[in-house]
């Protein structure tokens, strides 16, 4: 299994894909998903827009992929995360399908290496040793049979996250 945990800023990880933690709009906005956007550049917003005026707002679990800008990546893989409601919203299986949707949309552009913050462990509030649990489950799953898709990169932007993601991968090796 190929999933390495780093500790920073992703828009400064060089990689195929890094993976943003977007809202429905596509339009940018706070967190991961503002910086992504700034750093990025306008390109990004402008392929958003197209995507956005070709099939309207990206839903919870999907994913959609742009040009990364001035990002140190070839794509972003935009992905919105669910908001956490108790759990009792389905938000386990919309954030399985968030990292799944990802991983399939890499697949399907023959990237190797796709970098993922913790998605919706941030405003969306979704409890982040469940939302690692989640997403190292996810991503060991699709690795089995990738054909493309040969490591993945977790980025952890606060030490809970990093500490989190670490002990968790400590146990699957």
């Amino acid at each position: 299994m190929n999933i390495n945990v780093k500790y920073g800023d992703i828009t400064k990880i060089s990689t195929d894909v890094i993976v943003n933690a977007a809202n429905t709009s596509l339009l940018g906005g706070s967190g991961v998903d503002g910086a992504i956007h700034r750093i990025g550049g306008k390109q990004i917003l402008e392929e958003c827009q197209r995507i956005r005026n070709s099939q309207g707002k990206c839903k919870v679990g999907d994913a959609v992929i742009t040009t990364a800008g001035n990002l140190p990546a070839k794509y972003v893989i935009h992905t919105v995360g669910p908001v956490w409601n108790g759990g009792n919203n389905n938000e386990e299986k919309l954030l399985y399908n968030s990292y799944k949707n990802s991983l399939l949309l890499a697949e399907k552009n023959k990237i190797e290496t796709i970098t993922f913050p913790n998605i919706s462990t941030g405003i969306y509030r979704f409890p982040k040793e469940k939302a690692a649990k989640i997403s190292i489950n996810a991503i060991s799953l699709f690795l089995r049979d990738s054909t493309y898709v040969k490591k993945v990169i977790l980025v952890c932007f606060d030490n809970e996250n990093y500490n989190i993601c670490e002990a968790l991968l400590s146990e699957f090796e």
